[in-house]
């Protein structure tokens, strides 16, 4: 099945590719691979949340995390995509490094990248199955919870 065709059986609509809000571009090929560059859950040019992922009162709960991370990861989608002529030019997931903005004492980082890595799967069934590191770190850009960056093959 092809990319687009499993995303339209998944309900999913690729977003439009977000705005660096840097010195950079969203993504860029070498060889086969097409490498994004780092990813925020950007909805519409708008961050759903902000803070540190932890528990209690003033973070960023680990569920929603979950759910950022698979935004970023649809939006590392999109922006492979445009970087290689369409959705369907992807071939599979190679590598996903995945950032959680921490409190200090969540040790869960792998659980919400969970959310990236699961999204990936349902999209690309065997070829989305990667290599991956989860890290936890004291802030990323704009306050954002999550980053995600990913490596795909293409054709």
């Amino acid at each position: 099945m092809s990319v687009s065709a499993s995303l339209a059986n998944l309900g999913i609509d690729l977003p439009d590719v977000a705005s660096p809000v840097a010195s950079y571009i969203p993504a860029t090929t070498h060889g086969d691979l097409v490498f994004t560059s780092g990813q925020l859950p950007f909805v519409a040019g708008i961050l759903p949340a902000t803070g540190k992922v932890g528990e209690g009162r003033g973070h960023v709960d680990s569920s929603d995390a979950n759910q950022y991370a698979r935004v970023s990861a649809l939006n590392a989608v999109a922006a492979a995509a445009a970087a290689v002529g369409g959705v369907d030019r992807l071939t599979g997931v190679v590598k996903v490094t995945g950032f959680v903005a921490s409190a200090p004492e969540f040790t869960g980082q792998p659980g919400v990248i969970n959310g990236a890595s699961e999204l990936l799967g349902e999209i690309f069934g065997e070829a989305g199955t990667h290599a991956r590191s989860a890290v936890g770190v004291a802030v990323l850009p704009l306050d954002s919870p999550v980053e995600v960056e990913v490596i795909f093959s293409f054709e």
